[in-house]
């Protein structure tokens, strides 16, 4: 397409006024001049052509002369406009400009086809009479190539712009709108009055407008860089999440103005919602099976019911939030449910069931009866749930409670009773949390079920031991006996110590301090047969070496090999102070005179028993004052001290007391238990029998 132009600005050249010098001159001018040249006559055909203009046509200089520039452009869609402006010319309208891209002329740098700016000038003679036209040709290829690159430019941030949904706007140095900006109005349906100034921030969410007001007002003060996102109002009057971000156009220290973008991140903000909320719901995932594993090992440590109780309690606020924790057993008839409070509000350690109060059997016995969680995250849901009883009625008008959560606690699929939680608001229970509150409750059942299995051992193992320890050493006129037992765990008060004492047929008196290896039925059984063994061999033969050889085939013939059993066995004679003792891998006695640095008899001690050794037998004489003391190795060694260390403290220990402590055994032992165990915790259970020759009185009454 041509442009075509009748500017008559610059005086026409005059043929007719040529001289012979001008002539040359121009001769000169259009042979060398770099652009094109021609002189056409008043039939339009090239009279005289330099040789750039020539190129244009892809043409030499002899070439064109006589003829049109129609005839040279034959073929070329350009022709026709060609004929144009020299008909424009020689029709009297003066200067026509156009631009043509031609074919047949030298390529550019590129190898494209170059661009010529053509100006046909009319040329007129002394008399003004117009005689032919003036044609002058310049390459403007760099022009046209810079400028269609610009256009091409524009083009690609124009479709970069849609293609990434951003909206160009621009503001005065004052903040205010004075440009309209077509797209942002497409998109919120404002008008263009509404648009202007700052009309724009009209479409933000009411929540977001006075924040993104305040920071287009400090930007615009401060002349700092403006980003903030809000939502923006559509024209279908949905939101979406938009980027606003402009920065300030300085030129030197003045602002001319504002350029920024609008960007429509709905997309990008859902996908970052997204995956925060799925890191959330991973890290609450995460740390619910963490607390799971924590409730887990505390429930596993919980020996009795009460233990679970208090266990429970603990777990139901640090991992479930619950202001109260409740766990419900039912009876033996599975018919009445009843709240088992734990063992700190218990004397002596042990649970005892209460009677549900009425605010609790609504949720813990629907969910027993219908075997599922009972939840109501409010008093409606509550309400609804139960229909409206009038007894739970008048339990909201008093309680602060507002949230109910109870689960049935199953073993093998059978209700044994139910777990509620409380909470003083209102609370959403998901999906997710639900599955951890029923995991949480089949833990509790397991550990419930585990407590009462070991209850009712150690009430049998209890019972058992209350049979075989002596409710009371025998009296024996010229000795003084005492015994001390301390379980070794706080629950379980069942262990292997033993201990006994018995007159014989022949006067003297039978004493035996044992352990056996364990704790619980399988302990107190174990030392039920060693103990009734042990009288029965001491009645037919009672002399120390003989007892134990005898108990050594019983073991032989009854006991596992894991059964390992130590003990010391002796008989005294009341009249003349002697003991006659056997020591079964036992530590050996310890003997505490009034006279006399304490010390351990220091016979060897032979194997436990059952492992095949012959027996010895050891004698010696009990001064009158002197107390023999026979103990267990908890009193000597536990975790951070060795037997060998313990055994140096006794003797330390017992050299310390007080002549008044010596003589009284009950005291002897006493002190010597709190000075053995000072500093450490008791790990195992401390036995001691203590045997005390007074000094008789021989004054006459």
């Amino acid at each position: 397409m041509s442009l075509l132009s009748t500017e008559t600005s610059v005086p026409p050249p005059r043929m007719s006024e040529l001289g012979a010098v001008d002539s040359a001159l121009l001769d000169v001018l259009l042979r060398e001049a770099p652009i094109g040249f021609a002189l056409l006559d008043s039939a339009g055909r090239f009279q005289r052509v330099n040789r750039a203009l020539a190129e244009v046509y892809g043409r030499d200089p002899a070439q064109c002369h006589g003829r049109t520039p129609a005839d040279l452009l034959e073929g070329d869609p350009d022709r026709a406009a060609h004929d144009s402006a020299v008909a424009a010319v020689l029709s009297g309208a003066g200067t026509v400009h156009s631009e043509h891209r031609l074919e047949g002329g030298p390529p550019d740098a590129s190898g494209r086809p170059r661009q010529w700016a053509l100006s046909w000038h009319p040329a007129t003679g002394s008399d003004g009479t117009l005689e032919g036209v003036v044609l002058i040709a310049v390459d403007c290829s760099d022009r046209f190539s810079a400028e269609v690159a610009l256009r091409r430019s524009e083009e690609r941030y124009r479709s970069l712009l849609t293609a990434t949904n951003q909206v160009v706007w621009t503001a005065d140095a004052n903040g205010d709108v004075q440009e309209d900006c077509p797209d942002w109005r497409v998109i919120t349906g404002q008008t263009a009055e509404q648009y202007l100034g700052r009309g724009w921030l009209d479409a933000a969410h009411p929540d977001d407008h006075e924040q993104v007001a305040r920071a287009w007002t400090d930007a615009v003060a401060d002349r700092t860089t403006f980003d903030e996102i809000f939502r923006v109002r559509t024209q279908s009057g949905d939101f979406r999440y938009y980027r606003s971000r402009a920065v300030p156009i300085m030129r030197g220290d003045t602002l001319m103005e504002w350029v920024g973008a609008h960007s429509d991140i709905t997309t990008q903000h859902d996908a970052d919602d997204m995956r925060q909320r799925l890191t959330q719901q991973l890290g609450e995932a995460a740390l619910r099976t963490v607390r799971l594993q924590k409730a887990t090992s505390d429930l596993a440590e919980a020996l009795t019911v009460g233990e679970v109780v208090q266990a429970m309690t603990e777990i139901g606020q640090s991992a479930v939030g619950a202001d109260t924790t409740t766990v419900g057993e039912l009876d033996r008839d599975n018919l009445r449910l009843h709240v088992l409070r734990d063992d700190s509000a218990v004397p002596g350690g042990r649970a005892v069931p209460a009677a549900a109060p009425g605010d609790l059997r609504v949720a813990m016995e629907t969910a027993v009866r219908e075997r599922r969680p009972f939840i109501a995250g409010n008093p409606a849901e509550l309400r609804e749930l139960v229909e409206d009883d009038p007894e739970v009625l008048a339990f909201l008008r008093e309680t602060d409670e507002r949230a109910w959560v109870a689960l049935p606690l199953l073993s093998a699929g059978q209700p044994i009773g139910a777990l509620r939680f409380t909470f003083s608001s209102a609370r959403d229970i998901s999906d997710e949390e639900k599955v951890f509150l029923e995991a949480l409750a089949g833990q509790c059942a397991l550990a419930l079920e585990r407590a009462k299995l070991f209850e009712r051992e150690h009430r049998t193992a209890e019972a058992l031991q209350a049979s075989l320890l002596p409710e009371d050493l025998p009296k024996v006129k010229g000795i003084s006996m005492q015994a001390f037992y301390r379980s070794g765990t706080q629950h379980v008060q069942v262990g292997g110590d033993w201990y006994d004492a018995f007159p014989l047929p022949d006067g003297r008196i039978a004493g035996v301090l044992g352990d056996v290896m364990g704790k619980g039925i399988k302990a107190a059984t174990g030392m039920s047969r060693v103990r009734n063994a042990l009288r029965a061999l001491a009645f037919s033969m009672p002399e120390p070496a003989d007892v134990l050889t005898g108990l050594d085939r019983m073991f032989d013939a009854t006991e596992g090999l894991d059964q390992v059993t130590t003990l010391v066995y002796f008989v005294l004679d009341p009249e003349t102070g002697q003991i006659d003792l056997s020591n079964a891998g036992h530590p050996p006695p310890l003997v505490v005179g009034e006279h006399t640095e304490p010390w351990l008899l220091a016979a060897e001690p032979d194997t436990p028993l059952g492992v095949s050794s012959e027996r010895g037998h050891h004698k010696f004489f009990v001064q009158p004052g002197n107390t023999v003391v026979l103990y267990s190795d908890g009193l000597v060694e536990n975790r951070k001290r060795a037997v060998a260390t313990g055994l140096e403290e006794l003797v330390t220990v017992a050299s310390q007391a007080r002549p008044e402590v010596v003589g009284d055994p009950q005291h002897m032992l006493q002190y010597l238990v709190e000075g053995m165990l000072a500093g450490y915790e008791q790990d195992d259970d401390v036995t001691l029998l203590a045997v005390h020759l007074p000094v008789l009185d021989t004054a006459p009454e």
